[in-house]
């Protein structure tokens, strides 16, 4: 496969996931500001953080509230990082490898833009929102669908996936930041009323509920939460899962032997964190240093099987 190929569709697999983890933060963040009572406190400038965005936010807004950060995330062309734009991502790159996956795959990203490019004005109106969201998660699992059902499983898919489980990862991480800087910020009795219904929002976001009580059979808590979303090795939103797909990957593509080492690193992170004392603060710098070790296995993907300089992070 031509090393230009690769890198388009590995991009494909991480813009998509991003754009469908893009749709889930956002949600779970807005059902929390539903679910909690207005005594706990939730800021919209959270988002920016976790994101790790604000910088980018305050040279394009003066004010940090609902209407300008869901614009900002959701449909500004402006920012890289925002959903249009890793959607737009998206679709330029399965435009240019049409030959390479179904027909089926690229209506549905092309669909799902023109869907968001319509409806971009409706972003800071929270019913639109909610079915805007909902509707680009639909998508992006259809799309999944269409993947697995109709392409081979060949090295074209693998990139493909390998860019999807990278970016799953990360997002997952971030997802669950919601949670860590919540809790961080508000050590307050009413704060700790409402854990397990913070918790109960961050495994909906990642439709991981059922599977949760299927598994683990007791109350949601946040140790159990943390420990089935990071360390569950058979649920594929976690942590740990995606990183055994990118290994997975990473063996059947040749030049692979340098790459290994980190992902035992993060491997070795995950395993030897007690979730069940971790603090939020602890969490929170937890979750920082394996965006990091996702960054740097990323850098060496892109080292040993792209062109230098073709697309950012």
């Amino acid at each position: 496969m031509l090393s230009r190929s690769a890198e388009r569709l590995y991009w494909l697999g991480r813009y998509l996931e991003r754009t469908e983890n893009t749709a889930r933060l956002l949600s779970v963040h807005m059902n929390l500001m539903f679910d909690l009572p207005m005594s706990v406190e939730i800021s919209w400038r959270n988002l920016l953080t976790i994101f790790e965005a604000g910088e980018r936010f305050f040279q394009l807004y003066e004010t940090p509230d609902e209407r300008n950060t869901m614009r900002f995330l959701l449909a500004d062309t402006k920012y890289y990082g925002s959903l249009f734009s890793s959607l737009n991502f998206a679709r330029e790159n399965i435009r240019t490898s049409r030959d390479l996956v179904p027909d089926e795959a690229w209506q549905q990203v092309n669909e799902m833009y023109l869907l968001i490019r319509e409806k971009s004005d409706s972003v800071v109106n929270r019913s639109e929102r909610v079915v805007l969201l909902n509707e680009i998660m639909r998508g992006c699992q259809r799309f999944t669908g269409f993947l697995s059902g109709a392409m081979s499983q060949d090295d074209a898919y693998r990139f493909i996936q390998l860019g999807r489980n990278i970016e799953r990862a990360d997002m997952t991480t971030r997802i669950l930041d919601i949670g860590s800087t919540l809790l961080a910020e508000d050590r307050s009795d009413k704060m700790r009323e409402y854990e397990n219904t913070l918790w109960m929002n961050v495994l909906k976001s990642l439709s991981a509920l059922l599977m949760y009580r299927k598994h683990r059979r007791h109350r949601i808590n946040s140790g159990d939460v943390l420990d089935y979303l990071i360390k569950d090795a058979n649920f594929p939103r976690s942590v740990r899962h995606c990183i055994d797909e990118v290994e997975s990957c990473i063996r059947c593509f040749p030049h692979s032997e340098g790459l290994f080492e980190n992902i035992s690193i993060v491997r070795k992170m995950l395993k030897m964190t007690d979730y069940h004392q971790i603090t939020p603060t602890n969490l929170h710098a937890l979750l920082d240093s394996i965006q990091v070790k996702l960054d740097e296995i990323h850098q060496q993907i892109a080292g040993t099987w792209f062109l230098a300089g073709n697309q950012a992070c």
